[in-house]
């Protein structure tokens, strides 16, 4: 056993860790509410997307989750099982597969009406702090992205 660990090796200072701890509690909290419309939580991530504008390529509902298409399409052919989404090809581009929410996938949507509210409180963050959290977080992001992509590109 190490017994002078330097404060950088220790677990309660990495920043991954933090986050990873803070995004399994986070999605934990969402799994009963979810679990009452049947739904998992990046199948309501999908939703989400789609209630914000529907009849979207796979593409853009990836690149908004920032998610593959390998690990997307499951997703999507659960949620038409369940009959909360359609996917269509695209006549023009056989390629392109557009999802399409169906009544039932927009009804789903008056049904979660109280998920977004019973999170911010089981969050203990009043609305500027929540606010605050999403605008670092996704600084963040954005700045581990960025390093990812430079360091990709100079191993090349």
């Amino acid at each position: 056993m190490f017994t002078d660990v330097p404060d950088e090796f220790l677990l309660d200072e990495q920043t991954c860790f933090a986050l990873y701890a803070a995004s399994r509690a986070v999605t934990d909290t969402y799994r009963p509410l979810l679990g009452e419309l049947g739904l998992t939580y990046p199948q309501y991530l999908v939703l989400l997307v789609l209630w914000e504008s529907d009849d979207r390529p796979v593409k853009e509902i990836g690149e908004a989750l920032h998610l593959d298409y390998g690990t997307l399409s499951p997703l999507l052919k659960r949620l038409e099982a369940n009959g909360l989404v359609t996917r269509t090809r695209l006549p023009a581009d056989e390629r392109t597969v557009v999802i399409s929410l169906t009544g039932q996938g927009r009804a789903v949507r008056e049904r979660a009406a109280g998920v977004p509210s019973a999170i911010g409180c089981a969050l203990g963050l009043d609305d500027g702090e929540r606010r605050e959290l999403i605008k670092t977080l996704r600084r963040l992001t954005a700045s581990a992205a960025a390093y990812s992509s430079n360091t990709d590109s100079s191993e090349h």
